[in-house]
């Protein structure tokens, strides 16, 4: 009977100290992977950044901005930055993962020239935009569709167009998988990656394959339990089958963080009729404007004209 007790109260000591394993593990890998991003500090000390990247941060300063805040779904400010050019088309436009709206000022720009207002948005834990834990695309297309619904009762006239870049591209695609407002014409997505789970998992890369399958498992299952967030559901392809709008996938060839791979994977949801297809040779991980600056903005001119915008 002694030896038993024994046993049995070993066994709870390693259950504990799995547990207690588990949870710091996770919960450091949480904040790490998913904990909310200085941008302040990203911006303005690496100035590298601004020079690869090509990005004019000045533009911003050059234009009057409407700063608007949003309460999303689970009771979050959320910040957007308004430009109006007095015009019915609006694009809508949404940065990656630890930027915030202001890396945004080429693309900002590109648009404005073309006439459109401008609405930039700053996603939950970005920013500032509040929240702790990044969306990764999927949270994000709630919010998105919010600022959608928002924008259409300032001007119920607007003909909306939705770009992202990189995890903004994810989460506009996923956003087509929702019930829109006919508003919405058609989307640019830019280095996107398809499947949120399949992206940790890429980027989380331990030379064990079967620690890392194990410890992603693990991961998923804790963010089920504790944020209801399954990454393998969150799917941009999934998304993308239920819509009916016009597409253009954007891509660097040798992208290394995000694999182009993806944008193969996302086409394949489209039909042909309404998809553009731009894959830009020797560019990394959202360089495709900034290797071939020309060529980008005619791609994407050709591809607004067919739908009137």
């Amino acid at each position: 009977m002694r030896i038993f007790s024994i046993f049995v109260l070993i066994l709870l000591c390693l259950v504990v100290v799995y547990l207690g394993v588990y949870l710091v593990v996770v919960r450091i890998f949480l904040k790490k992977a998913l904990g909310r991003k200085n941008t302040a500090k990203r911006i303005n000390e690496n100035s590298s950044l601004i020079d690869i990247y090509q990005i004019d941060i000045c533009w911003w300063n050059k234009v009057k901005l409407e700063d608007l805040t949003l309460i999303s779904h689970d009771g979050l400010k959320l910040k957007g930055h308004f430009c109006d050019n007095k015009s019915d088309r609006l694009a809508i436009i949404v940065h990656g993962y630890g930027s915030d709206y202001r890396e945004m000022g080429s693309y900002a720009k590109l648009f404005a020239n073309m006439g459109y207002n401008i609405l930039a948005l700053e996603n939950r834990a970005h920013g500032k935009s509040e929240g702790k834990l990044i969306g990764m695309g999927w949270i994000d297309r709630l919010d998105i569709l919010d600022w959608i619904n928002l924008m259409v009762e300032k001007n119920p006239k607007s003909k909306i167009l939705l770009f992202g870049l990189s995890m903004g591209g994810s989460a506009v695609c996923m956003t087509l998988g929702e019930v829109l407002p006919k508003n919405v014409v058609c989307a640019i997505s830019d280095s996107a990656f398809s499947n949120v789970y399949d992206q940790i998992n890429f980027v989380f890369n331990p030379k064990n394959i079967k620690i890392k399958t194990i410890f992603m498992n693990m991961f998923n299952n804790y963010m089920c339990r504790a944020y209801m967030f399954d990454f393998k559901k969150a799917d941009a392809k999934q998304a993308l089958k239920k819509s009916s709008l016009p597409v253009m996938l954007i891509h660097g060839n040798d992208d290394k963080y995000v694999p182009v791979d993806n944008i193969y994977s996302l086409s394949e949801s489209i039909s042909d009729f309404r998809k553009d297809i731009y894959v830009v040779s020797e560019a990394d991980h959202a360089m495709c404007y900034a290797v071939s600056p020309r060529k980008y903005e005619n791609k994407i001119r050709e591809f607004l004209k067919k739908y009137n915008m």
